[in-house]
């Protein structure tokens, strides 16, 4: 089970950095190792001691709980199932792109983007 957990936390390290727009080379430079070392945590190769950690959740300004979360349904489910289910959608430039985008717009349009991405959807409006 340690690789399992240790890949989740490397998908979650990978999900943040991108959400913020950080290198590999900036979160390095940040924590005080090399790009490489990001590269395998990010892949799961290399465990993240607790320490490490500490300075990643700094560095990427969430709670070191943030790496665990969902890791007790991706447990449930086996870890793999639960991935298909968003994680890796996640994990791609142009959704990260497309929440920055959202995240800039003012309350209104974002309210009306997000209504009009569900009715393109064929959702009613039941939010």
């Amino acid at each position: 089970m340690g690789n399992d957990i240790d890949v989740h936390l490397g998908k979650r390290l990978r999900r943040r950095r991108r959400l913020l727009g950080l290198t590999q080379q900036q979160l390095a430079g940040t924590v005080g190792v090399r790009f490489q070392q990001i590269q395998k945590y990010e892949c799961g190769a290399n465990r993240i001691s607790a320490s490490r950690l500490w300075q990643l959740s700094e560095a990427l300004e969430v709670p070191v709980g943030y790496f665990y979360d969902g890791l007790s349904d991706a447990d449930r489910r086996e870890l793999g199932e639960h991935a298909g289910e968003g994680g890796e959608m996640f994990a791609r430039k142009e959704t990260l792109d497309l929440i920055r985008a959202y995240y800039q717009l003012g309350e209104r349009p974002r309210r009306r983007l997000l209504d009009l991405a569900k009715s393109l959807n064929g959702e009613s409006d039941a939010a």
